[in-house]
């Protein structure tokens, strides 16, 4: 039988010794919300990338890295918001946000989810949060299957970097069948 998320990411956790310990009071938020993302992949879902301005370098990195070939894993479709649409940040209104969302409800099949990563009061989240199965590591912010960040942690950008390595490995586990996600 194989192990539930919660535990896998527990053992995972404490594998990487003290430079994940941080993580290990908030595994249970992790495993919840986490574990749905992952659910969505492997059930052929599109990623549609999505972080604040400041966090621009992250979603390079996570949009070069996610698919690298030296991880010997089937790829994800993943790709960010502004390579669907680049005028993103030029948008107001609901209206227009509707008119993105059905563009990409129709170029997905409505079979995509977003995953934005910044600010919860930044604008370019105001998409994702039309959507419950969106996927959140969202700053400052109580938000529905949302990890919650503190945007002013002095080493906010490592911790960043740490959860994507756990969600990748998150990932890898849950394609080759190490783990449940679903549970």
């Amino acid at each position: 039988m194989l192990p539930d998320f919660a535990q896998w990411s527990l053992d995972a956790i404490r594998e990487e010794g003290g430079s994940l310990s941080w993580l290990e009071e908030y595994r249970f938020e992790w495993s919840k919300t986490t574990a749905y993302a992952l659910t969505q992949i492997l059930n052929g879902k599109t990623v549609v990338l999505i972080t604040d301005t400041e966090r621009k370098w992250f979603e390079n990195y996570i949009i070069t890295s996610i698919n690298s070939l030296s991880l010997e894993r089937p790829l994800i479709p993943i790709i960010s918001i502004d390579s669907i649409y680049p005028n993103y940040d030029n948008m107001s209104g609901g209206e227009m946000i509707d008119m993105l969302d059905d563009m990409i409800a129709l170029s997905y099949k409505n079979d995509y989810f977003f995953w934005y990563i910044g600010k919860g009061d930044d604008k370019r989240s105001d998409i994702a949060k039309r959507k419950d199965e969106s996927y959140f590591w969202i700053f400052d912010e109580d938000f529905n299957n949302a990890f919650r960040l503190k945007s002013y942690d002095p080493v906010l950008d490592i911790k960043l970097l740490q959860l994507y390595r756990l969600f990748n490995a998150s990932l890898s586990a849950a394609m080759f069948g190490e783990v449940d996600a679903s549970s």
